[in-house]
């Protein structure tokens, strides 16, 4: 079954593993989620568990947010996300799910959106290759060949094209928990994790984990 939980991104530092290892981690606040609603199959048709992380201020929240987030006594919250194929019978609406649902060692796959680029060329947004850096060349940090020319005579759907990048859902898979903080709400994970820092992510069990 798969178990998740909801949090902000603070930034990155580095530990020391217990050989002596230098090991880069990311720190993830995540206090208490709250259940706020159950799917189930004979309502909705698949099996999930909506949790919510951070409050919402009064002036941002409307009466459809307050009406949902009563039913679980809790407030509105200002991200919500749904964890599928949960174990529905070990949850109950209104319940607090900490940072101890996950353990030292655990895989996990970290959802984020990530940092906005802006409008950047084929080079940076899609790897290209550069031209010649010399003086006649002419060919630097254009774009390519766009197709042929009599036939079809225009330029093929899906071609890598200059363009906005970044600002997108992203999700790195198999990361490592290196440490669990339940004082003060922490998940360290190895290595870096999507989006800036203050961001939100959503941690849930690694889907590939052998």
């Amino acid at each position: 079954m798969t178990k998740g939980i909801l949090g902000r991104k603070i930034g990155m530092t580095q530990l020391f593993s217990e050989n002596g290892e230098l090991v880069p981690v990311t720190v993830i606040q995540a206090e208490p989620n709250v259940v706020l609603q159950k799917r189930t199959i004979e309502n909705d048709g698949y099996e999930a568990i909506q949790i919510g992380f951070a409050d919402e201020k009064e002036s941002r929240t409307n009466k459809a947010k307050k009406g949902h987030a009563e039913k679980a006594n809790a407030t509105p919250k200002r991200y919500v996300r749904e964890i599928r194929d949960a174990d529905l019978g070990g949850y109950e609406v209104g319940q607090e799910i900490s940072v101890d649902v996950f353990e030292t060692g655990d895989k996990v796959d970290v959802t984020g959106t990530s940092k906005g680029k802006g409008f950047q060329g084929s080079i940076k947004r899609h790897n290209q290759s550069t031209g010649f850096k010399t003086h006649g060349s002419r060919f630097h940090r254009t774009g390519g060949s766009m197709g042929m020319a009599a036939t079809p005579a225009r330029v093929f759907k899906g071609k890598k094209l200059p363009g906005q990048m970044g600002a997108e859902k992203v999700t790195i898979q198999n990361l490592e928990i290196v440490n669990v903080d339940t004082e003060r709400n922490l998940l360290l994970v190895k290595g870096n994790v999507p989006g800036a820092k203050k961001s939100y992510v959503t941690i849930t069990s690694a889907i590939k984990n052998k």
